[in-house]
């Protein structure tokens, strides 16, 4: 896949984004789901290698192909490591998956109602790596927890200005605000960061466009004007702590926004499952989920 081919599928596909980006603080927890609890491993290189070893069995897997999965988020060690005895985004991009790499290094504490995203030194190493790898782009997450518009608007300056470092990188920057579903102020946060983001958008210099992942919102169609938007390529939504079925039926009710999910897609997978059990598993959160992107209510 060449980038306009990759840009292509990214704007039109038929289809969703995988989120394969546990980190460190998170791998335990998505171990754990996955059924190796936390006595398997003695160092954190054994950690990683099993978690690994899960991307690797769900990205070789027949059922992950570019015919519903139209990309897939990577963590930086995933990036760097091999699937199927090729570089993973390699695998990706032969299997018509479109690869992105998750940038971020973690939030700070809170203030202003908000987590922003902790320093990036490393960045312009980071993006020549994986540009060199065939990665088409990045996600970088921060969140909301509050109706706080200084923060919310701190939140937006932040990740569009990472945004802009990621193009200068000839990668597409793939921006997350997250807003936490269980916010005592979510609907009002929401409209706020719609407000914010749009004034940013609107500000942005250039033609270069982004890509939003966003939680799905508590009004249904809230969104609308981002997936209109000229400069937005576009906007996914993250599960955000709803169960596969629930994260389905919101995201079905909101025009143009497709999934990209992490725990939503992997929940049922188990490690000891068989091949065929673990591709009939795959297949059908896979199936269930490129229908909320596809169809919509």
């Amino acid at each position: 896949m060449l980038d306009q081919e990759m840009t292509d599928k990214i704007a039109a596909g038929k289809g969703f984004i995988a989120a394969l980006d546990q980190s460190g603080g998170s791998t335990p927890k998505a171990l754990k789901g996955y059924g190796v609890e936390e006595g398997a491993w003695s160092t954190d290189e054994e950690m990683f290698g099993l978690i690994h070893q899960m991307r690797s069995r769900i990205i070789t897997s027949p059922v992950f192909t570019g015919d519903k999965v139209i990309g897939a988020i990577l963590f930086e060690r995933t990036m760097d490591g091999e699937a199927g005895g090729k570089p993973v985004p390699q695998a990706l991009r032969d299997r018509g998956v479109v690869p992105f790499i998750k940038i971020d290094k973690g939030l700070e504490d809170e203030a202003n109602g908000v987590q922003l995203m902790k320093p990036m030194p490393e960045l312009d190493a980071l993006l020549a790596r994986a540009k060199a790898l065939g990665v088409f782009g990045t996600k970088e997450r921060s969140v909301i927890n509050l109706a706080n518009r200084e923060g919310i608007a701190a939140i937006v300056k932040q990740q569009f200005e990472v945004g802009q470092q990621v193009l200068a990188g000839g990668l597409m920057p793939m921006l997350e605000p997250e807003l936490n579903i269980k916010s005592p102020e979510r609907a009002e946060a929401e409209v706020i960061l719609l407000d914010e983001l749009l004034k940013a958008l609107d500000a942005m210099p250039g033609t270069d466009k982004v890509m939003l992942k966003l939680s799905i919102p508590a009004k249904a169609g809230l969104f609308d004007p981002l997936v209109d938007h000229p400069r937005v390529l576009r906007v996914v939504a993250l599960s955000g702590g709803f169960v596969r079925p629930e994260a389905c039926a919101e995201l079905a009710k909101n025009r143009g926004m497709i999934a990209s999910f992490s725990r939503a897609l992997l929940e049922d997978l188990r490690f000891q499952m068989t091949d065929a059990e673990f591709d009939a598993s795959l297949g059908g959160a896979i199936d269930e989920i490129y229908t909320a992107s596809t169809v919509k209510v």
